[in-house]
């Protein structure tokens, strides 16, 4: 309606400028004056029967002859009084579904073949057509339209304008074709774009409920099957020869309707929450019924050349329509939110557009007239953009909310964590405190204790000498000296163990009369030598060692410690009488096996080895 007044109210401007007052086509007029050719004469051909008589634009072909298809000749006189200087040009709102325009018998224009039926549809885009200047003359001039009407095509012709090129041109097709051409080419972007954007919500915002089974969102694919049954509907706006036959093209095209029209429908089913309760089920059969019955009539419509059947369909899919808007609109108002009144007001925006497009376009005579209903995708376009924006609103909020809280939890969680690592701390410092004390207690049990114990033996036995006590006593000392010094030595440093050993018993090997010789390099830190392992190891020296002062009657002790390659050696070497090397002791043995060292021993008189390898 919108174009329609823009053009009419432009061409009143024009013809108040130029001093028209509205005269008849037949009328005088200046060459600088458009003129809107209202009324002339017609000859119709249906079904091999021609009449001829006077008419009066516009012409609704399907109101007039019940959607037969047929032929229409068009005799448009006008008169000037004086030839044009300036190029002129044709403007027609309307016309279909082909045909070709004549001027004083000379052919300007042919849009379609008259010859085969069915086939394109020039109705759908206005039409401008310049005039060369020797084609008009002063006096009577006459335009012929001739088209071809096929059925159930809105075929038919509007008023005609024509006139200096300039106004009719800038002021009248240009601002009819934006609105109908550019228009539905601008429309089909929206609704590809909108139903893109739905398409791609409805794919990738996935819920999982709680029994574990993933749920989409129907609102989202609703709309996008709404808008691209739309996109696809209003692009045949722009597409004069189908790629289909007219028939399937036209059962399509209702059926896209009715798709938009269903899928906006079951689009507020989902707003409202109908869709989860069972009591409303029923409601997806009249929707269904809705793109049957469309389909279905559509085709008997094609098919027996009566309009009507299609006419009369549409009557009672409306008021399925009205009814379903009703109780949606009634829902809204008992239960007011944001969405659901964006999708009635759009809703009711546009059952008042299809209200009007059927009395307009499927009842009254009237021609050239513009669907209006084409429009109503964009308020449902803005309505579904509003109610994403929205959604994403509050999610992004209640996100932030969560990763508040989740932040509070982590630190509270941490907070704890700290708490109990602190008490984990401090009962492991006591745990250590209390092994390291069951170790020295052990140690002392195991070392010096035995040592003791062999005293008070060799005491009560009243057979040892003063001598075999004291190095009973000394061994005992020495022991508990080389525990309390295992305390503070450094894992896997076993040059410092060696100096400690050194520092301990090479006054004792002084007083018994052996030459003790130091042979030690440096030598790289074990690794897998703990605190407990290096108090394996200091025993184990101090073992062979006592074993030269008690058994060997050795006159040298050398302890040799260096580097071979990647691995560490370590040699205890003496000059005494030597013993059975098959006979490992025990002692030496079990402690080597516990350090995972390689323990080898040579012995003969004069020379004995015991060898320790690290790697």
């Amino acid at each position: 309606m919108l174009p329609r007044l823009v053009s009419l109210l432009s061409l009143w401007l024009v013809l108040l400028l130029a001093g028209a007052g509205g005269a008849a086509n037949a009328a005088a007029s200046t060459p600088e004056s458009p003129i809107e050719l209202r009324q002339g004469t017609v000859t119709t051909t249906i079904d091999g029967v021609t009449r001829t008589g006077p008419v009066a634009l516009s012409y609704h072909w399907d109101r007039l002859h019940g959607g037969r298809p047929g032929f229409a000749d068009f005799d448009l006189p006008f008169t000037l009084d004086a030839t044009p200087e300036a190029p002129w040009g044709i403007f027609i709102p309307r016309a279909g579904s082909v045909f070709e325009i004549q001027l004083n018998d000379a052919l300007l224009q042919v849009y379609g073949d008259l010859g085969r039926g069915n086939q394109a549809d020039y109705a759908k885009a206005p039409i401008y057509v310049p005039v060369p200047g020797r084609l008009l003359k002063q006096g009577d001039n006459h335009l012929q339209i001739r088209l071809r009407a096929d059925s159930a095509r809105r075929a038919g012709l509007s008023r005609v304008v024509i006139g200096p090129a300039t106004p009719v041109r800038t002021e009248l097709f240009e601002s009819a074709y934006a609105w109908r051409f550019t228009g539905s080419v601008l429309l089909t972007a929206f609704s590809l774009i909108v139903g893109g954007i739905a398409l791609a919500l409805w794919l990738t915002q996935v819920e999982v409920d709680a029994q574990g089974r993933s749920r989409r969102e129907g609102i989202y694919f609703w709309a996008a099957l709404a808008e691209f049954c739309w996109a696809i509907r209003v692009a045949d706006g722009v597409i004069p020869e189908p790629p289909l036959s007219w028939g399937l093209w036209g059962v399509l095209m209702a059926a896209c309707y009715a798709g938009w029209a269903v899928s906006v429908m079951m689009f507020g089913f989902h707003i409202t929450g109908w869709g989860q309760n069972p009591r409303y089920r029923w409601v997806r059969w009249p929707m269904a019924a809705i793109v049957i019955g469309t389909v279905t009539f559509t085709a008997l419509a094609l098919r027996r050349d009566e309009p009507l059947w299609l006419t009369g369909w549409l009557a009672v899919e409306i008021v399925l329509i009205v009814a379903f808007v009703s109780a949606f609109a009634v829902a809204t108002v008992r239960r007011p939110n944001t969405e659901q009144l964006l999708v009635a007001g759009a809703a009711l925006v546009s059952v008042g557009f299809g209200v009007r497009d059927w009395l307009v376009i499927r009842l009254s005579d009237a021609y050239g007239e513009t669907t209006w209903v084409r429009y109503s995708s964009v308020f449902f376009g803005i309505a579904l953009l509003l109610i994403v924006l929205r959604r994403f609103h509050a999610a992004s909020i209640q996100a932030r909310g969560s990763v508040a809280a989740l932040a509070e939890r982590v630190a509270q969680r941490e907070r704890e964590l700290a708490a109990t690592y602190a008490e984990l701390e401090a009962a492991a410092r006591d745990q250590a405190r209390t092994h390291e004390r069951e170790r020295i207690l052990r140690d002392m049990h195991d070392g010096v204790g035995s040592h003791i114990s062999s005293a008070i033996r060799q005491l009560q036995s009243g057979q040892t000498s003063s001598g075999d006590l004291l190095r009973t006593l000394r061994d005992s000392l020495d022991q508990l000296k080389l525990s309390i010094d295992s305390i503070h030595l450094p894992p896997g440093d076993i040059g410092a163990l060696l100096a400690a050993l050194r520092y301990r018993l090479e006054p004792r090997l002084a007083a018994a009369g052996i030459e003790f010789e130091w042979a030690v390099d440096e030598v790289a830190p074990v690794a897998r030598l703990d605190a407990q392992a290096m108090r394996q190891l200091q025993f184990l020296l101090f073992e062979a060692i006592s074993n030269v002062l008690q058994h060997a009657h050795a006159s040298v002790l050398r302890i040799e410690a260096g580097m071979q390659g990647a691995t560490v050696q370590l040699r205890v070497i003496d000059n005494g009488q030597g013993f059975d090397a098959t006979q490992v002791p025990r002692a030496l043995a079990e402690r080597a096996a516990t350090l995972g060292a390689r323990l080898a021993l040579e012995s003969r008189p004069g020379r004995t080895v015991v060898q320790l390898g690290f790697d």
